[in-house]
C-alpha cells in the first residue's frame, strides 16, 4: 500500500509492538540434513492456529533478489519460493490452516497503479541496458578492465501477473508442493491447505481478508482463533485491524537499510554503476573457488503484534465526556479511515497531509461498519482547509532547514534497527545524558552557524549536509508555499482555471467515491470491480464542500476482467510476448484501435518529489469500453490452453490421508458442504477437482529436479466460501420493512446482547435457488415453512440431547433446501 515510511513511524511511535522471530535451524548429521520438527512447541511461545501468506511478496525476492545471484531458470526459483514457505512454516507452525494466496484480477481501481508500475519498470529496464552500453563504452575507451557481457535473457518481472503462463506453472509447482509436504512432513498431517492461485479473482492481501471475515461468522468458529498473516506492505496493518479479531499477528522480513549490491556492471560490490572504474576483480580464494558466491546474510524476521498495537491505540483514542458514547472499535475504525488519507493503492494523496481536529466537533464517528458518514468528513476537510496555507509555508520552511537533528546520541536514547537482539548500554544517568545532549546540540548549531565544520565528538555523531544527494533540486511550477498555489495547481495538473466550479466538483465527487469504495474493501469486500479514481491528482482539502449528497451507491453486480484482458491493460507493448499473438499485435499495429493505451515513452512529473519513483507518471486512462470492443475481434484466435488460462478459477482445499476431513472428500459428490466438526469450524461447498490430486496415486513433479511423490497422502478438492457458492442466492429472513444489518462483527458486540462470553453475531441466511421464488407470495410461503421447521426442531432440542438434535436439524436442511427443488 501505498503509505510512505507508515511501518517506519509506527514503530518507532510504538516500539512494543515489535518483536524478533525465534527460529530453529536445521541440522546436519554425516552430511544428511535433518529437517526440523515442526511438531513440536513453537520456540516464540505462542502457538499459532491460522497462517496466510500473501505470496506475491515471497514470488518476487525469490524470482529476482537484489542481494544475491538471480536463480538461472523458473525451476530454480520455484525451489526458491518451496524454502522461503518452507522458512515461514518453521517460525510459525500453524496447527489448523494454512491459506496461500496469489494475487488475481484486480479490481479496476488496482489496475491503474498495477498499470504505472509496469510501465515504470519497462521503461527503467531499457533505461538500465543503455546506461550500462554507454558505461561500457567509457570504461574500455579509458582502458578499464570488464568482465565479458552475458548473453542472458533479462528476467521480466511483469510475468508476475495473472494470466501469463510462467503463473500458470507456478500454481501447478505449488499443487505438488503442498502434496510433498502434506506426504512426508509430519508437522504438516493435520494443517488444512488452501491455494488461491492467479485464476481467482482477487489481491492476495484481500482474498485472505475474505476468507477471515466469512469463516468468523459462521456459528462454529472459534473467537480465540490466532491469526499469523505474512506480508511486506503496510496495508496488511490497516486490513488486520479491520476484522477486530483479538490474536493477530503480522510476520515480515526485517528491514535492514543500505544493503550491500553489486555493480550492474562489473559485478563487484562496493559501488554503483555509475561509480564503476572498471578495475580487475580480486581473486576470491587461494585458487578463485569463491567467485561465483556472494556474502549474504541470511534474512530475519520479525513479528507485529497487533493486539499491542491494539492496547496502544485504546490508550490514544480514548476520551473522556464525549456527547456520545465511546466504541474503541469504531474509534479503531476511524484510525484505519484517516490512515487512507496520507496514501494507498487506489486515490492518490491529498496535497496537505497534516491532519487535526477536534472529535467533539463531529458528535459522531467517521465510519461504521464499512460505510462512511460524509457529513463529519466534510467537517474534517474543512479543518485542515483552514490550514491548507500554513502548512505548504511550513513544509517549504522544513525542508529549508533540513529538518532532523544535527546531533544524535549513542547509548540507550540512540536510534536502533527494529527487532534487534542485542540491546544497547543503559543509561547510567538520565539527567546527565539529557543535559549533554542539550550542550552538545548547542554547541553544534553554534558552530554551524559561525562556518562549516567536520569536527565530530566521541558523544554522537554529527550529520552532514554533504551527505546528502547533491543532485540539483527539481523546479516546482506549482509552488504551493507561495500565494496562488490553488489557481497554479489547477491550471499545472489538470489545465483548467480554479474559477470553473464545476470541473472542481467532478474531482471532488470522484475522490468521495473513491474514500468510500476503499473503506468498503477493506471492510466487506469488492463494492465494484468497474471502479476506479479517472483522474492522476487528488483536489485540495478546503475543495470538500456539500459532499454530504455526493455518493449513493456503486453499481451492482460487476464483474472482475479476465486475466488475459488484465494483462492488455496493464502491461506496456514491451511486455507483450506474455500474450498471444494477435492481442500483442494490438499493442503495437499503427492501425489498432488501442494504440494509443501503450505509448513507447511518457512523462513522469515529479510532483514536487525529488526522485522520479516518487513521481506520476502520465499515462492515459484505458477506457473499458473500447478495450473489450477491440478484443472481441482476437478472442476467436485464443487456443484451448490459452482459454482455459484465461478463466477464473476457484480456490483448491488440500487435506492429508490422517486429516478428519480426508474420508468424507473421498467420498465427495459435487456441490457438498464441509461437515462444521471435521475441520475447525471451516464452512464452505466443495466440488471436484479437474485435475485432482488423490491419496496413493503418484504426483508427478513439474520440476526436474525434484522427485516425484510416489507415496501420496495428500487430497485436493475445489473450495468455495459459503458466500459464493453456484446456483444460490443468499436471502436474510427478515421482516417486512427491516433493513439488512451490515455487520462488521467486533468482539465487543456479544456481551453488549446478551452479557455471555463472547461469539460471533449472525444474520440468518437461508439457500434459494435463483428460479425457486416468482412472487412476494411465494417468498412468504418459504417464510413460514422454513419457520415451522425451526418451531419443529426447538421442540426436538428440548427432549433429545444437542449433537443428536443438530445432526437432524442438517438432515432435514438437506431435504427441504436442496440445489435442485428449491425449498419445501
Amino acid at each position: 500500500m501505498g503509505v510512505p515510511a507508515f511501518f517506519r513511524w509506527l514503530s518507532r511511535k510504538y516500539p512494543s509492538i515489535i518483536v524478533h522471530c525465534v527460529e530453529e535451524k536445521g541440522k546436519e548429521c554425516n552430511g544428511v540434513r535433518i529437517p526440523v520438527d515442526t511438531t513440536k512447541p513453537n520456540p516464540n511461545e505462542v502457538e499459532f492456529d491460522n497462517l496466510y501468506l500473501d505470496m506475491n511478496g515471497i514470488i518476487h525476492p525469490c524470482t529476482h533478489p537484489e542481494d544475491k545471484p538471480a536463480p538461472k531458470n523458473e525451476d530454480e526459483m520455484m525451489v526458491a519460493i518451496f524454502e522461503y514457505i518452507d522458512r515461514l512454516f518453521n517460525i510459525v507452525r500453524p496447527r489448523r490452516v494454512l491459506y496461500m494466496a496469489i494475487d488475481g484480477v484486480a479490481p479496476r481501481a488496482k489496475m491503474n497503479q498495477q498499470r504505472s508500475r509496469r510501465f515504470r519498470a519497462s521503461k527503467e529496464g531499457v533505461e538500465l541496458v543503455e546506461e550500462k552500453n554507454r558505461m561500457r563504452e567509457e570504461i574500455i575507451q579509458r582502458g578499464g578492465y570488464l568482465p565479458p557481457e552475458e548473453i542472458k535473457e533479462r528476467f521480466d518481472s511483469n510475468c508476475i501477473t495473472p494470466g501469463t503462463e510462467f503463473m500458470d506453472n507456478l500454481a501447478h509447482c505449488l499443487r505438488y508442493y503442498v502434496a510433498d509436504r502434506l506426504s512426508n512432513d509430519p508437522g504438516w498431517r493435520n494443517v488444512t491447505v488452501f491455494l488461491s492461485d492467479a485464476s481467482v479473482p482477487g489481491e492476495g492481501e484481500h482474498k485472505i481478508m475474505d476468507f477471515v471475515r466469512r469463516q468468523r461468522a459462521q456459528p462454529n468458529h472459534d473467537p480465540n482463533t490466532h491469526h499469523c498473516l505474512c506480508g511486506a506492505d503496510a496495508d496488511l496493518i490497516m486490513l488486520g485491524l479491520a476484522t477486530h479479531e483479538p490474536n493477530f499477528t503480522i510476520i515480515r522480513e526485517e528491514f535492514k537499510p543500505n544493503k550491500p549490491r553489486p555493480c550492474a556492471l562489473c559485478g563487484q560490490m562496493g559501488h554503483e554503476i555509475k561509480d564503476c572504474q572498471g578495475t580487475a576483480r580480486e581473486k576470491q580464494g587461494q585458487h578463485d573457488e569463491f567467485a561465483d558466491t556472494m556474502p549474504a546474510a541470511e534474512q530475519e524476521f520479525i513479528f507485529i503484534r497487533l493486539c499491542v498495537l491494539r492496547e496502544y491505540l485504546a490508550r490514544e483514542l480514548t476520551m473522556a465526556s464525549l456527547p456520545f458514547p465511546f466504541d474503541f472499535e469504531r474509534s479503531v475504525d476511524d484510525w484505519v479511515f484517516m490512515c487512507f488519507f496520507v496514501g494507498n493503492d487506489f486515490l492518490p494523496h491529498l496535497p496537505s497531509l497534516e491532519i487535526r481536529c477536534d472529535l467533539f466537533l463531529l458528535k459522531g464517528y467517521l465510519t461504521q461498519n464499512g460505510y462512511v458518514n460524509l457529513e463529519r468528513v466534510e467537517m474534517i476537510m474543512q479543518a485542515v482547509g483552514v490550514a491548507e496555507d500554513n502548512i505548504f509555508k511550513k513544509r517549504k520552511e522544513d525542508d529549508a532547514e533540513q529538518q532532523g537533528p544535527a546531533y544524535l546520541t549513542t547509548g540507550q536514547f540512540a536510534p536502533h534497527a527494529l527487532g534487534r537482539r542485542d540491546r544497547p548500554e543503559p543509561v547510567q544517568n538520565a539527567r546527565h545524558q539529557a543535559y549533554d545532549m542539550r550542550m552538545q546540540s548547542r554547541e553544534q548549531h553554534n558552530k554551524s552557524s559561525a562556518g562549516p565544520s567536520d569536527s565530530s565528538d566521541s558523544r554522537g555523531v554529527k550529520r552532514k549536509a554533504e551527505d546528502s544527494d547533491s543532485e540539483p533540486e527539481p523546479e516546482d511550477n506549482v509552488r504551493l508555499w507561495e500565494e496562488g498555489w490553488k489557481q497554479r495547481y489547477y491550471k499545472t495538473k489538470f489545465d483548467v482555471e480554479v474559477t470553473d466550479e464545476d470541473f472542481r466538483k467532478k474531482v471532488v465527487k470522484s475522490y468521495v467515491e473513491g474514500l468510500c469504495w476503499v473503506l468498503r474493501y477493506y471492510y466487506q469486500g469488492c463494492a465494484s470491480w468497474k471502479w476506479y479514481f479517472p483522474f492522476h491528482y487528488a483536489p485540495f482539502a478546503s475543495d470538500f464542500k456539500d459532499i454530504k449528497d455526493m455518493f449513493t451507491e456503486f453499481e451492482k453486480e460487476t464483474k472482475p476482467f479476465k486475466p488475459l484482458e488484465q494483462l492488455m491493460g496493464v502491461f506496456p507493448a514491451a511486455s507483450g510476448n506474455f500474450l498471444p499473438q494477435t492481442w500483442r499485435n494490438l499493442m503495437t499495429s499503427p492501425v489498432s484501435s488501442i494504440i494509443d493505451f501503450y505509448p513507447d515513452d511518457f512523462a513522469i512529473d515529479l510532483n514536487g518529489k525529488k526522485y522520479a519513483w516518487q513521481g506520476v507518471a502520465l499515462l492515459p486512462f484505458v477506457d473499458e469500453r473500447r478495450l473489450r470492443a477491440a478484443l472481441a475481434d482476437v478472442y476467436p484466435d485464443l487456443t484451448p490452453e490459452e482459454v482455459k488460462r484465461n478463466s477464473l478459477g476457484s480456490d483448491i482445499m488440500f487435506v492429508g490421508k490422517s486429516h478428519p476431513l480426508s474420508d468424507f472428500i473421498h467420498e465427495l459428490y459435487r456441490g457438498t458442504e464441509i461437515p462444521v466438526e471435521l475441520c475447525h469450524g471451516i464452512q464452505g461447498t466443495l466440488n471436484l477437482d479437474d485435475d485432482p490430486i488423490l491419496p496413493d496415486k503418484p504426483v508427478r513433479s513439474p520440476i526436474p529436479m525434484l522427485r516425484d511423490i510416489s507415496q501420496n497422502s495428500a487430497i485436493g478438492v475445489k473450495f468455495k466460501d459459503p458466500h459464493y457458492a453456484d446456483g444460490f442466492v443468499f436471502k436474510a429472513v427478515l421482516l417486512p420493512g427491516a433493513k439488512i444489518p451490515n455487520k462488521v462483527l467486533k468482539p465487543g458486540d456479544w456481551e453488549k446482547g446478551n452479557r455471555e462470553p463472547w461469539r460471533p453475531q449472525l444474520v440468518t441466511l437461508l439457500l434459494f435457488t435463483k428460479a425457486a421464488i416468482a412472487t412476494i407470495e411465494e417468498l412468504h410461503l418459504c417464510i413460514c415453512r422454513v419457520l415451522f421447521i425451526k418451531l419443529l426442531f426447538d421442540s426436538v432440542f428440548r427432549f433429545v440431547g444437542e449433537e443428536s438434535s443438530i445432526l437432524k436439524w442438517k438432515k432435514c436442511l438437506n431435504v427441504c433446501i436442496s440445489p435442485s427443488n428449491g425449498p419445501h
